[in-house]
């Protein structure tokens, strides 16, 4: 074989290989590997930091998994933040006087419930996603401010804590189990089931999808009252993990969730995405704040830092080949 061919398959080669497709995974392991250095005798490997790691971002990958249907749809929600706060809070309430299923119902319902309003008022008076969510993200921060006069509400129910947060299940704590069962599930869904490849062809052209039978209203509902029932269960872990519930849970998420699906190889105008990039996404972003933590960094620097991890990731994960 000459150097000519081998110079040309190597060309070949690097002309197929899809950085866009990969970023998240390398992006992981580079930070991972960076911190690991940097952070050798500060604890950043021990199991108990790993661990906590996972379990702090199992909110937050619940509620990206959600985002992957509706951005795979080609919407947005932008009230999952408020949603959490105020399923939390609707179940703290709805617990303290009427037990724990109840409180699961009121938690759960409360999500389902807003992203029901919202699908409806995308998919059927035909507003766009980003204004409705944006208007419903408002209101429901006032509703969950209102609901307890800005109070913490205690959840003592002790059923309740261990299975949506503080407990474990063979030894493995229970919010890793949430997040495999999430992940597993709405992996399946999105990409062996009927309903999966509906999205994906509404999110790549919602015209060719509803000539060929889809229906697109529905669909854009299913998404978004999805995102809702999942920000939902997010506000349960919360609140289990974490024995209370307030008004602030949930409020700062909203940016984590959007760039770990983006950077997990979600499309932002639809027709593509990735359950489990979601999931990489969202360890990738609790690896991060953990590792400037530890580092010392004042909170403006790990802003400054994270910002510019993230503008990096998410312009190659982005990147228009056409230009």
């Amino acid at each position: 074989m000459t150097s000519a061919n081998t110079g040309t398959e190597v060309g070949s080669f690097v002309s197929r290989f899809n950085l866009q497709q990969y970023v998240v995974y390398l992006g992981f392991l580079a930070i991972f590997l960076f911190f690991a250095f940097m952070l050798s005798d500060s604890g950043f490997l021990t199991v108990r930091n790993l661990s906590n790691i996972v379990l702090q971002t199992a909110p937050v990958t619940i509620m990206a998994i959600g985002l992957v249907f509706v951005m795979s749809a080609g919407e947005i929600d932008l009230s999952i933040g408020s949603i959490v706060a105020v399923s939390a809070l609707a179940a703290a309430v709805t617990i303290a006087s009427y037990g724990m299923a109840a409180g699961i119902v009121a938690g759960l319902g409360a999500g389902i419930l807003i992203g029901l309003i919202n699908g409806a008022l995308v998919a059927y008076v035909r507003l766009p996603s980003f204004l409705v969510t944006l208007a419903t993200m408002g209101l429901f921060a006032g509703v969950s401010r209102s609901m307890t006069d800005l109070r913490s509400i205690s959840v003592t129910n002790g059923a309740f804590t261990g299975f949506f947060g503080s407990g474990s299940l063979l030894g493995v704590p229970s919010l890793i189990w949430w997040t495999v069962i999430a992940i597993a599930a709405g992996h399946l869904v999105y990409r062996e089931t009927r309903f999966g490849a509906h999205v994906l062809a509404t999110g790549d052209n919602a015209r060719a999808a509803s000539v060929s039978g889809i229906s697109v209203p529905k669909i854009r509902l299913a998404v978004l009252t999805i995102s809702g029932g999942l920000a939902g269960l997010a506000g349960l872990l919360y609140a289990g993990r974490l024995q209370a519930a307030k008004y602030t849970l949930g409020e700062t998420d909203l940016m984590t969730v959007i760039a770990a699906v983006i950077v997990g190889g979600t499309l932002l105008n639809g027709g593509k995405g990735s359950i489990v990039g979601a999931l990489v996404g969202s360890l990738m972003m609790g690896m991060l704040n953990n590792g400037l933590i530890l580092m010392g960094l004042s909170v403006s620097d790990q802003m400054i830092v994270r910002g510019l991890i993230i503008l990096t990731a998410v312009a190659v994960s982005l990147r228009d080949k056409s230009r």
